[in-house]
């Protein structure tokens, strides 16, 4: 038996790729295929578009398959017929950062435009159509919703009044002179499954053991591991300055007078932290990289 998993083309693509790495799998994509190999033989994957992952998920080409959760939104609204998508895990990394995406309403900075309201008969362009449909209907605002194929930033304001675009930074808005109204959705990367494939014993625990090492690898960026030793006498002073996910490993050593502390820390804080810590008098201080850190 195999799990057919859908891998988002395009700006998700690598940050995708990177992540199984850190978790145990190794996908190798050939540019002139959409079926990457996979060191796993239980999986088989396919290059889809995030934007029509969910849908192919939906009709059960695929069993499951990381996308945005707004394009499942998206696809839910497009056929509210379909039975919804089984979330498997929330995987909080996007193309540039490892956090959310924002949709966000944006006009000019010299528009007068100061909420959704405002906008009464313009034309908005996007590429999240029945989101943005659905945001101005419940704000109660009519305006004529067009699909953008790329490029939206630049459209405002000779060919849309405002526009509907994913941000991660507002970098890019910026650079085009835009300026944010209103936020209609947050949305971060997710492991959607199609309900048939989620309700099969084993394919569910695929998908749930994959999840798991997904997860414990986004809780290892940006994180190292630390051990030292310290006498006794130190104890009390080294593990007041040292953070933990709970606490530090404390383990005896042959010399009674001494122990050995292992612990975890963001990597950021260490070029303070092991002043610190000789200052306290430990010793044989290593620092080390994480792969996972399952919580």
């Amino acid at each position: 038996m195999t799990l057919k998993l859908g891998i988002p083309k395009g700006s998700l693509q690598e940050a995708t790729i990177r992540l199984f790495a850190r978790a145990g799998f190794n996908i190798y994509v050939n540019p002139r295929s959409y079926f990457p190999a996979i060191d796993d033989p239980e999986i088989e994957c396919m290059l889809i578009r995030a934007q029509e992952m969910a849908r192919y998920v939906s009709d059960g080409v695929l069993d499951a398959g990381l996308t945005g959760r707004d394009w499942v939104v998206e696809n839910a609204l497009a056929d509210t017929t379909r039975a919804p998508l089984a979330c498997v895990s929330e995987l909080v990394y996007a193309k540039q950062s490892f956090g959310t995406v924002r949709w966000v309403l944006a006009v000019p900075e010299t528009s007068p435009v100061q909420t959704a309201r405002d906008l009464e008969g313009a034309t908005i362009a996007t590429e999240l159509v029945r989101v943005t449909e659905d945001y101005f209907r419940r704000q109660g605002v009519r305006v004529n919703v067009e699909f953008s194929w790329g490029a939206t930033e630049v459209k405002p304001p000779v060919l849309a009044d405002a526009i509907v675009e994913a941000t991660e930074t507002g970098s890019t808005l910026r650079a085009n002179r835009l300026r944010i109204v209103d936020t209609l959705m947050e949305s971060t990367t997710q492991i959607v499954a199609n309900p048939t494939a989620w309700g099969d014993a084993w394919k569910r625990t695929k998908l749930e053991n994959m999840a798991m090492l997904l997860r414990a690898a986004l809780a290892a960026q940006g994180r190292v591991g630390l051990m030292l030793n310290v006498r006794r006498s130190d104890l009390d002073g080294v593990l007041g300055l040292l953070p933990a996910l709970r606490r530090p490993t404390v383990s005896p050593l042959a010399d009674g007078d001494w122990v050995a502390l292992n612990t975890i820390v963001d990597e950021p804080t260490v070029r303070e932290l092991v002043p610190k810590l000789k200052v306290a008098r430990a010793e044989g201080i290593v620092e080390y990289p994480l792969n996972k850190i399952v919580e």
